[in-house]
């Protein structure tokens, strides 16, 4: 029997409608049923419809029935409506087996829902991001047809046939090398740096000690980040984590004006202020390849020199 996926927009408005219907066909062709909610195309100001048509796809996404419930993109547009979310029933969805999934502005309601019941979503693909990818020019400089990622068709496939169990990946050569380091039973949280420094000082800040923090951007400068990076520190949030999980940091532009200031040098000042681990290369965030991840989910992180492993097992 074929999973149903139910496409909704909690987010940004959908301007590429052509990667909209792309992706809803890719999944079709992988064999999934596709169910659309009404709004998913809907248009107001930079979101998908205003606030109250977005907190009303979110509640019929939740009562849909559907096995996962996908966002067609991220953007922006979910902090503002989060305090109109029911997350009862939201949790209810969960606890029959729903699967939330999504990226970027879903960090939003991934926090929320983390803060305000516990209960697990999965930080994966959006749909017209992962599986609506269009065409790019080949070397000859004609259109060339673009296929979703593979790893990151093959890591939601095994989401949503209750296969998936684990991530691995080699660190950067700056990453951090531990002798056979095993951190036991943390529960795996973060996404977005921006979306989840957004939200602290409110209740939808889960503020775990003790946790996996993973984070991610896009467009951001490495100083802006830093800055991120600081006011999490200095909120007292890094130091309370037992490890902190670098993924993809993308798409920025570095100046002249950075005289050598880059990543690299955030990754080393952050070290000097934290005794707890900072792992890189996490392969998850604004690209192509990337793994599917529990938020909320009890998780064994494994360090063995470079290479680096969450493991979750069967998650309920």
């Amino acid at each position: 029997m074929s999973k149903r996926i139910y496409i909704y927009s909690p987010s940004g408005a959908v301007r590429d409608r052509a990667a909209f219907r792309r992706g809803a066909a890719r999944l079709r062709t992988l064999g999934y049923e596709v169910e659309i909610d009404t709004a998913a195309l809907a248009s107001y100001l930079r979101f998908a419809g205003d606030d109250d048509t977005r907190l009303a796809a979110i509640h019929r996404a939740a009562a849909s029935g559907a096995d996962v419930a996908l966002i067609s993109r991220g953007g922006y547009g979910l902090t503002r409506i989060l305090g109109g979310i029911h997350y009862s029933k939201v949790a209810k969805a969960i606890e029959g087996g729903m699967l939330f999934v999504g990226i970027s502005d879903f960090t939003a309601f991934q926090s929320a829902v983390l803060a305000r019941t516990g209960a697990i979503t999965w930080a994966g693909p959006a749909l017209c991001e992962g599986f609506g990818v269009g065409h790019k020019p080949d070397p000859d400089g004609k259109d060339a047809a673009v296929l979703p990622d593979d790893i990151m068709e093959a890591c939601f496939g095994d989401l949503t046939s209750g296969q998936g169990e684990g991530a691995g990946w080699r660190q950067d050569r700056d990453g951090v090398a531990l002798a056979s380091k095993h951190f036991r039973k943390a529960t795996l949280w973060g996404g977005n740096l921006s979306v989840l420094t957004s939200l602290l000082g409110t209740p939808f800040f889960p503020d775990l000690k003790g946790g996996i923090l993973f984070l991610e951007d896009v467009a951001e400068h490495p100083y802006r980040i830093e800055r991120m990076l600081t006011q999490l520190l200095h909120a007292g949030v890094l130091q309370r984590q037992k490890a902190i999980v670098l993924g993809q940091f993308t798409e920025y532009t570095l100046v002249a004006h950075d005289r050598g200031f880059r990543l690299a040098t955030v990754l080393t000042w952050l070290r000097r202020q934290l005794k707890v681990p900072v792992l890189t290369n996490l392969p998850y965030g604004h690209v192509a390849t990337k793994v599917v991840l529990p938020v909320g989910a009890k998780v064994d992180l494994i360090v063995d020199g470079q290479d680096a492993m969450l493991f979750w097992g069967a998650v309920s």
